[in-house]
């Protein structure tokens, strides 16, 4: 679905927050990697998709009304085979249904499961008087550990982003620590460009959080993608 269709769907249904696959269909639009993603409303579909994407895969809860879908019990990673694929499947749903009895469930997601990489975060939210600010800084559980993060207003030029992400603590880590490989600069810069373009371009977009992206020496992957839009007036 093309950034319209998806934000109308959303609207349709009365919906502020989009789904992880939503997220990610966006960002593909804007040119930002993710994960492979597809719905599986059912057990075998997840199978299916599993054995279609290859091996190893993640899943996880598709239900707008579960936002913390690992306190759920709705996230399961390394998944190797059919079998595993179709046990987490129904693990599940039965963790799901025990912990939140009225959420609806759409199915689960399929998601291939990438590569280890250096964790960094995205973020943008709107200042009351500033407007669109992006952040970015080390991911993962870090983002709160650490709360190493650095923020720009946008539009970004080339050199913001490059000061952005050079001024947090953990840049070392960034550029090859202790033997680590190094991720690619440039094409977090690029990710921080593309967003500061978006946001710059559909202020109904009121908050968005790439955490975790994966980056590498040769690129970097949105794992995980939520965006939030304005409320409708």
């Amino acid at each position: 679905m093309s950034k319209t269709e998806i934000i109308n769907s959303a609207r349709k249904e009365g919906r502020a927050v989009l789904s992880e696959i939503e997220s990610k269909e966006l960002l593909k639009e804007i040119g930002i990697p993710t994960t492979q993603i597809q719905l599986a409303a059912t057990e075998a579909d997840a199978v299916g998709i599993g054995e279609k994407m290859g091996f190893p895969v993640v899943l996880k809860i598709a239900s707008h009304d579960i936002s913390h879908k690992s306190d759920a019990g709705g996230v399961k990673v390394g998944l190797k085979t059919k079998e595993d694929v179709a046990g987490a499947y129904a693990e599940i749903m039965d963790s799901v249904k025990q912990k939140f009895p009225k959420a609806k469930i759409e199915g689960a997601s399929v998601q291939n499961m990438a590569k280890p990489g250096i964790e960094v975060i995205i973020g943008m939210t709107k200042d009351a008087q500033f407007g669109p600010v992006l952040m970015f800084g080390l991911g993962g559980i870090w983002v709160e550990v650490l709360k190493d993060v650095s923020f720009r207003i946008v539009p970004l030029t080339k050199n913001d982003a490059s000061e952005m992400i050079k001024e947090i603590k953990g840049y070392p880590l960034l550029q090859g620590y202790r033997g680590m490989d190094p991720a690619s600069i440039s094409t977090l810069e690029d990710m921080l460009l593309k967003l500061s373009d978006f946001m710059e371009k559909n202020p109904e977009i009121k908050e968005m959080d790439l955490n975790p992206i994966f980056a590498y020496k040769d690129g970097a992957v949105a794992v995980d993608a939520r965006v939030v839009l304005e409320e409708k007036s």
